[in-house]
């Protein structure tokens, strides 16, 4: 039973076998045209003579290419479809791949991309002798123009219909009838040459343009189609048009010295350039002046690409037909220009060109290009030789093939160039022909300045022997024609002194207290004006400040006539004046005329002192700022205008906080930042560590200092002081070698070892006499020893507990004991050798 079972299951699946078995075939042709990637072996779409299969070598004839992919479709059993969608996709590859297809000779599988320029990335993965042939091919002039991704020459079929278009077989036409009588029809011309149409029959077209074709249909049409021809003087009424529908392919052959020589099947309307675009242009030995395109044996055209690269047209280049040959053969002369030109490169050169249009072709001379004279490079049978060709004679010059051409660059001097400098309206550089003179180049500087100093007027001259020659002139003599006048050579160099230059530039200074909002860009310094009085450089500096001292304001002044060598000899002279505080113009002012380099002192007032204050913090009825009333004003003075202590004050705890400024002697000091320091302790604005602030923390006694004011704990304030008072404490903080660190409620009676104990007591590790307390108020206060107790210090509210921790690790009892016998064996040992050394003697 089981066995029947089988049996049925097997006749069940039989039919799917087959069907599987029997599209085995045309699988394996639909899988490897699905994928961008050949097999290994045939290139993709190429057949081993190197004719491109199913294609015409352009990516734009998708017509063409369907119809050949489909012809093969349908002999592999592929549907319709499938074979459009697998010829879409080879076209779409060629057309990434520059739209070449190549005609891959003796099998060899190419890509169409690297026919073109093989960007550095490729290069440096190719073997060394082809990356070195790839790099010489970039130095050809025109081969970038086939190697480039961008260019696409293949013509495109969507364009109206050329009229001079001759007719071959495969070629689709359309004619349309319009007007009176209208009818249209699509024919292919078939492989004899003839087109079949109904009514008319067969009509030979092969080998006629379009416009001969259209002549002969109107001529057959005409026999049944009424107004084709026109009678009577007018013209014909109904008009008949041809138009091209699917262009055929033909076979074209590129040989000689291309990239990729081989077959083409390219579109009709392709020309011989598109040809030669899709082999990849002539190699490196190929010439690009003269490719010849061989029809039935015979030459019938020569292209020269030149002319394409430089005139953006070529002469030469016809459609192809069918069998073709587009023949790139040797260069003969090629030459190559380096340097300062705008495209340098290899060039090919006809026999008759000379250097000078091998010039034009490379752009011409850079703009800093010599172009007096060129270096050639010749080779000889025998060796190497160098030319110089002068500017004359470049159009002239033979140029012989394997010429190289090099272009320097241009002095980095000037021929005729003399310079100005100094005390003349323009300085600068003038040309040595139009200023052949001193006096000449002066006059075209625009003449000298009011400043000059032309009683010694400098010439730097550059001799033959580059040494410099220093050539001083009265330059009034010349004006007077006293002396004649100097003749100036190329890289002259004209000094004119001014006499501001010769003259130490006077000033007079101010320090002290004025409004001087310039004291950063002047120092206090002023420029000297004749007849400038007191009064007037006081007004330079902004008038005094309210602080100022007028009545003792100091001119000290340089002395000029002092004894030479004496010990005692007055080097200055000071002056006293009392200066109204206006400054205005009367008989009480001064009016004292000051000297160049005069210094001014104004002092401050002796009895001008701004306001001062102090800051009381906490528990005070009225907290804040207090000006300083006196300068003997102290602690009690500021806590009784504060309003006293409230009930929750801890005078125990008051502390008094005073920062001041401290300079580094061996440090220049930043005055902007030590007032801007001093503004912030004025005013207690100072938060966190601040650097050259000294903070400190005074214990004062508040509570004695209440009830004794103005006693010896009386401190007097100053400015910046902050007093604290804290609120009523009632904690105790144990920290340090303890067993438990924390804050235990103070409690009246409890002495130091009552915390320590609610702290856990100390620890083995505890140097107990070395303990300490800090109160409130910022006082510390130690243990004390007192023969072997120790007398710990008294425990106030606020107060903070601090046991230190003993450097080295407590001996435990056996270990004391041992450390003790061995130090009295020591002693004993040191005492009995004492006494025998005793008896002995």
């Amino acid at each position: 039973m089981n066995r029947f079972k089988l049996a049925k299951s097997y006749k069940s699946i039989l039919p799917y076998l087959l069907c599987l078995l029997i599209s085995l075939p045309s699988l394996s042709q639909v899988i490897p045209q699905s994928f961008p990637t050949a097999p290994t072996g045939i290139p993709q779409g190429s057949s081993t003579t190197g004719t491109p299969r199913g294609t015409t070598g352009n990516a734009g004839n998708a017509a063409n290419q369907g119809n050949a992919g489909n012809q093969q479709g349908n002999q592999s059993g592929l549907s319709n479809q499938q074979q459009q969608q697998a010829n879409q996709q080879k076209a779409n590859i060629q057309r990434d791949n520059q739209g070449k297809v190549l005609g891959g000779q003796n099998g060899q599988n190419q890509d169409a991309g690297n026919q073109g320029k093989l960007n550095d990335s490729t290069s440096a993965k190719l073997p060394p002798v082809d990356a070195e042939k790839e790099a010489f091919r970039q130095k050809i002039y025109g081969y970038s123009l086939f190697a480039n991704k961008s260019l696409d020459p293949i013509p495109n079929l969507q364009i109206a219909t050329p009229t001079n278009y001759i007719v071959g077989p495969g070629d689709e036409l359309k004619i349309f009838i319009y007007n009176y009588a209208e009818s249209t029809y699509e024919v292919t011309v078939t492989k004899d040459g003839f087109i079949s149409l109904l009514r008319v029959g067969n009509v030979y077209v092969a080998g006629r343009t379009i416009e001969e074709v259209r002549k002969i249909l109107i001529d057959k049409f005409s026999k049944f189609t009424p107004g084709l021809i026109g009678s009577g003087g007018e013209t014909a009424r109904t008009k008949l048009m041809v138009t091209l529908g699917d262009v055929r392919t033909v076979k074209v052959f590129v040989t000689g010295e291309v990239i990729n020589p081989g077959t083409y099947q390219v579109s009709s309307l392709s020309s011989a350039f598109n040809a030669l675009y899709q082999a990849g242009g002539p190699n490196e030995i190929g010439s690009f002046r003269d490719v010849r395109v061989v029809r039935a044996g015979k030459v019938i055209s020569h292209i020269d690409i030149y002319d394409y690269l430089v005139n953006g047209k070529i002469d030469g280049d016809i459609r192809v037909q069918d069998n073709d040959n587009v023949v790139v053969g040797y260069y003969l002369k090629r030459a190559e220009i380096a340097g300062m030109v705008k495209r340098p490169g290899i060039y090919e050169l006809k026999p008759e060109e000379k250097l000078g249009d091998m010039l034009r072709y490379s752009g011409g001379f850079n703009d800093k290009a010599y172009r007096a004279r060129l270096k050639v490079q010749r080779i000889t049978s025998k060796e190497r030789k160098i030319l110089d060709v002068a500017e004359t004679n470049y159009e002239s010059f033979e140029i012989v093939t394997g010429d190289s051409v090099n272009v320097e660059t241009v002095l980095d001097r000037f021929e005729n160039i003399v310079t100005v400098e100094g005390a003349v309206m323009r300085p600068g550089d003038y040309a040595l022909d139009n200023s052949p003179s001193l006096k000449q180049l002066i006059e075209n500087a625009q003449g000298l300045r009011e400043d000059a100093f032309v009683g010694r007027v400098s010439v730097l001259r550059t001799r033959q022997d580059l040494v410099l020659e220093s050539i001083s002139i009265n330059y009034t003599d010349i004006l007077n024609n006293v002396t004649p006048d100097l003749i100036l050579t190329r890289l002259d160099r004209v000094i004119v002194p001014s006499k501001f230059d010769m003259a130490e530039t006077a000033y007079v200074s101010v320090n002290g207290e004025v409004n001087n909002t310039k004291i950063g860009e002047n120092e206090g310094k002023f420029p000297y004006t004749v007849n400038m009085t007191l009064e007037d450089l006081l007004v330079q500096a902004g008038g005094l400040k309210e602080s100022a001292y007028t009545s003792e304001i100091e001119v000290i002044r340089r002395k000029r006539n002092s004894i030479a060598g004496a010990a005692n000899a007055q080097i200055s002279e000071v002056f006293k004046f009392d200066v109204d505080r206006d400054l205005s113009l009367n008989s009480k002012g001064s009016n004292f005329t000051l000297m160049p380099f005069d210094q001014v002192t104004v002092r401050k007032s002796p009895n001008y002192v701004e306001q001062q204050s102090v800051f009381v913090e906490g528990e005070v009825l009225i907290a804040g700022p207090y000006t300083i009333v006196n300068k003997n004003d102290k602690i009690s003075d500021v806590i009784k205008r504060a309003g006293g202590l409230t009930e929750l004050a801890y005078p125990e705890g008051a502390t008094l906080l005073r920062r001041t400024l401290v300079r580094e002697l061996d440090e220049p000091t930043d005055f902007d930042q030590a007032e801007q320091t001093e503004k912030s302790i004025k005013s207690g604005t100072i938060i966190g560590d601040v650097p050259n602030v000294k903070e400190e923390s005074i214990g004062i006694k508040l509570k004695n200092i209440l009830k004794s004011p103005g006693s010896f704990e009386d401190l007097i304030v100053q400015e910046g002081d902050i007093i604290r008072i804290p609120k009523r404490l009632e904690t105790v903080q144990v920290n340090g070698s303890v067993l438990y660190p924390t804050t235990v409620k103070y409690g009246k009676g409890m002495a130091f070892l009552d915390y320590i104990s609610q702290s856990g007591g100390f620890t083995t590790q505890s140097l107990k006499k070395s303990s300490y307390i800090k109160y409130p108020n910022g006082n510390v206060d130690r243990t004390r020893r007192f023969l072997f107790f120790n007398v710990y210090p008294k425990v106030e509210p606020g107060s903070e507990i601090f046991v230190p921790l003993r450097a080295a690790p407590a001996l435990n009892p056996q270990q004391a004991l041992q450390t003790a016998t061995g130090i009295l064996g020591s002693v004993m040992s040191l005492i009995l050798a004492v006494l025998a050394f005793r008896s002995i003697n």
